[in-house]
């Protein structure tokens, strides 16, 4: 099994490197009397990243054929396998292809081929020359990946299984009988969550690909964002979904109650996700109105160097984490080489092309108060703070004279960073759909704004009256009680100011909320009007014409959710360690207590799987309201020991309200006999969890959806924009009609460039903007 896995390896090596020397040999015979042999270079550089991709697919269902049959011929398998029994089970052993550092490395190249693919397709099927130099850049990422496996030791998939794992019989010895999988990845929401952050890393090298492309080939067209816009959106979805599912797995494996601590691993993939999210929105300017190029260039260079900086920062073993692979100097060289090359060939392009990639008439911003300067700010938020977020990560491996240098910085470093700017970012995109290009006329923002600002008060009171008799006793709580937790809490800022972010934080939700529903309201009432249809079906049929308008109008109303849900799951969560009395023989036991809930002791037993090697430790207690003393619900915190290593798992067990969760956890018994307890309630954290759900069916929308406008507004749009030629103002409010009634960039084309940046002063801009904003800025993708 390892020579074929090895033969595989080699023939996906070969495949991509004969055809990125194709595609070289095609780029190079373009303009010369040789020009018709290019095609043919094309098509067999296309033919052959075809092929590697098919000899990865065969080392990939290789590994997971030993996983599933229990072949341990293959170190890995042997190293990375599961023991779990039922459906799950099947899940975990499938899982072990990513579990470890060489199978993950193996099924990221296996993604980037797949990625290859679909531009291989459109180079066979149209050979235009940006196409092929984006291939051949994505394959040349790809030959890094496949030679690292293939000529490092400790990167190999695909060792044979020898000593000190089998005797001379062929048996597994007793050093071999202990290894497997670690048992806190035995769970769902961590089996899924590493694919789709590798789908995310994958995908992100199609943007960088067509950005040094687009250097190459001299072209400064938006062809290359329209190329790659898709794959940086379908990028960013599997990244959050990815950190959502971590986030999951923490919560309620790790048994520590929270779900994000700004643990280096976790850091890595919130790198990537956030400079994807400034590229997204740099596509939608530069598509839009041919603006921001250079940056989206290089920007498109930083994303992938900061997706590659994450698998340095959890691969080459500069940083200690509790769930970051052992540390390999090959990849310390490979990945450190890739950040380099990548700025460097991004830079060193734009240099060249500079000119050609000049700023457009467009590309100039007029006025802070407007939508250009909404999205340069919200470029440089995401930057500045992914790059302060990387600083702070590798910074324990920094020389002791820089900042922070030599340290490991604890999560309030991190929260006093992330709080205000997050704050200050929903701001920016609750109120760039009010604001228009080049410059805002004040009363027009006002009239777009006096309604759903209203509106906003309104939730706003109400999350202040929350705040007032839940959020601030239970802070006020932890302070007067002193000690170490107390401390910590005020090590974070003064009362004043820590409050103070989450009563702005509320506000500035609550704004985003209602700026959301409002542009809902606005863009199916201009279809209703177009059409004739009553609301509901102007509704459906608007969601229908155009997906990813209104994916981007969830996703918005997504994060205002979360960041209610932030606000309090992280800021206010009320924690109590005890002990609870316990009499083994009688089987009974006492009580805890925490805020309204009492816990009183109900059972305990223990439970051990069929083939013996896993031993669950669970307690059950029943859960009271000790304001009025009825019964709420059953708790079942455990334990779980693996047998054979002894290490344990805690599971904890949650009790989810709609405005708080109570999360209860069991640690073991002590030397006293008692029970170890660790109980807490996390205020709001359900509003992550469906705010975390809403972004991904936004998000969705955003990538998969297209633009179907219906042939009736399309035409009543393109009459208005016909009539309004000549006047620069009328010009504005036709291409915005157009917007509104969703016929989508056809007629917002022929409106032309003008007619966005002229006069966006009418009410009915709101509706055209939701394209403008976050998540929803590639939409038109």
């Amino acid at each position: 099994m390892s020579t074929f896995g090895l033969f595989g390896l080699v023939i996906a090596f070969a495949g991509v490197a004969i055809g990125s020397v194709c595609l070289l040999a095609s780029q190079a015979l373009r303009g010369t009397r040789r020009a018709s042999s290019a095609d043919t270079f094309a098509w067999a550089g296309a033919v052959a990243h075809i092929l590697a991709f098919v000899a990865l697919t065969f080392c990939c269902g290789l590994l997971v054929f030993c996983f599933m049959t229990g072949d341990f011929s293959i170190e890995y398998v042997l190293l990375e396998h599961s023991e779990a029994e039922g459906a799950l089970g099947v899940l975990y052993r499938f899982a072990g292809l990513w579990a470890g550092r060489e199978g993950s490395l193996l099924l990221w190249a296996w993604l980037i081929s797949a990625f290859n693919v679909a531009v291989a397709v459109r180079v066979m099927k149209h050979d235009e020359p940006i196409d092929c130099m984006a291939l051949l850049v994505s394959g040349l990422v790809l030959v890094a990946f496949v030679a690292v496996m293939l000529f490092s030791e400790s990167n190999m998939p695909f060792t044979a299984t020898a000593a000190p794992y089998i005797d001379s019989s062929g048996r597994l010895t007793n050093t071999g009988s202990m290894q497997g999988m670690n048992p806190l990845l035995e769970h769902w929401a961590q089996a899924i969550h590493p694919p789709t952050l590798f789908i995310g890393y994958a995908g992100l090298t199609i943007p960088f690909a067509y950005a040094i492309a687009a250097l190459i080939v001299n072209d400064p067209s938006k062809k290359w964002v329209e190329r790659s816009s898709r794959f940086a959106m379908i990028s960013w979805l599997f990244l959050g979904i990815g950190i959502g599912l971590g986030c999951v797995w923490a919560y309620v494996v790790l048994g520590w109650g929270g779900y994000w601590g700004w643990d280096a691993v976790e850091n890595a993939s919130l790198l990537s996700w956030c400079a994807a999210l400034a590229l997204v929105h740099s596509f939608t300017v530069y598509r839009k109105r041919g603006a921001f190029k250079r940056w989206s260039i290089m920007c498109a260079c930083i994303t992938f160097a900061f997706v590659i900086t994450g698998t340095f920062i959890t691969r080459s073993g500069i940083v200690q984490s509790v769930h970051a692979f052992e540390g390999d100097p090959v990849s310390l060289v490979l990945f450190g080489g890739l950040i380099a090359v990548s700025m460097l060939v991004g830079a060193l392009g734009l240099f060249i092309r500079w000119k050609s990639f000049c700023p457009g008439e467009n590309d100039v911003m007029e006025s802070f108060a407007s939508r250009d300067a909404a999205y340069y700010f919200n470029n440089v938020i995401m930057i500045v703070f992914t790059v302060i977020l990387c600083y702070l990560t590798v910074a324990s491996a920094l020389p002791s004279w820089l900042p922070f240098g030599g340290q490991s910085l604890s999560a309030g470093t991190y929260n006093a960073i992330a709080r205000p700017l997050g704050v200050v970012y929903c701001a920016i995109i609750a109120v760039c759909p009010l604001l228009s290009w080049v410059k805002t006329d004040p009363k027009t923002f006002w009239k777009k704004a006096r309604i759903p600002a209203l509106c906003a008060v309104v939730l706003f009171v109400g999350l202040m009256s929350y705040f007032a008799t839940t959020l601030y006793p239970a802070y006020d709580a932890i302070i007067q009680a002193g000690g170490t937790e107390a401390e910590e809490l005020a090590s974070e800022g003064p009362v004043w100011y820590y409050n103070g972010i989450a009563v702005v934080g509320f506000a500035v939700a609550s704004l985003l909320f209602f700026n959301t529903l409002f542009l809902i309201g606005r863009t199916v009432g201009a279809r209703a009007k177009a059409t004739g249809k009553n609301p509901v079906a102007a509704f459906f049929a608007s969601l229908a014409a155009d997906a990813p308008r209104f994916g981007g109008y969830i996703t918005h109303l997504a994060m205002s959710i979360i960041l209610v849900g932030l606000i309090g799951s992280s800021m206010y969560v009320t924690e109590k360690v005890g002990y609870v009395d316990f009499d083994q023989d009688a089987n009974t036991g006492g009580t805890f207590t925490i805020e309204n809930y009492e816990l009183r002791y109900a059972n305990n037993e223990v439970n051990q799987t069929s083939n013996g090697k896993q031993i669950d430790y669970c307690t059950q207690f029943e859960v009271y309201d000790t304001n009025s003393g009825s019964y709420i619900d059953t708790v079942s915190p455990s334990v779980t020991l693996q047998s054979a290593t002894q290490q344990t798992k805690l599971n904890a067990s949650v009790i989810s309200f709609p405005m708080e969760d109570l999360f209860v956890v069991y640690r073991g018994v002590n030397d006293a006999g008692q029970l170890s307890m660790d109980v807490r309630v996390n205020p709001l954290i359900s509003w992550v969890w469906v705010g975390f759900a809403m972004l991904v069916i936004g998000t969705g929308l955003g990538a998969f959806g297209r633009r179907k406008p219906s042939n009736k507004v399309k035409d009543a749009a393109q009459a208005q924009a016909e009539t309004a030629k000549g006047d620069a103002r009328a010009e504005s409010a036709a291409g915005e009609a157009c917007a509104e009634s969703a016929a989508g960039e056809a007629c917002a084309e022929q409106a032309a460039s003008r007619a966005e940046s002229a006069a966006e002063a009418a009410t009915d801009a709101a509706a055209e903007t939701v394209t403008a904003t976050r998540p929803a800025a590639t939409a038109e993708a």
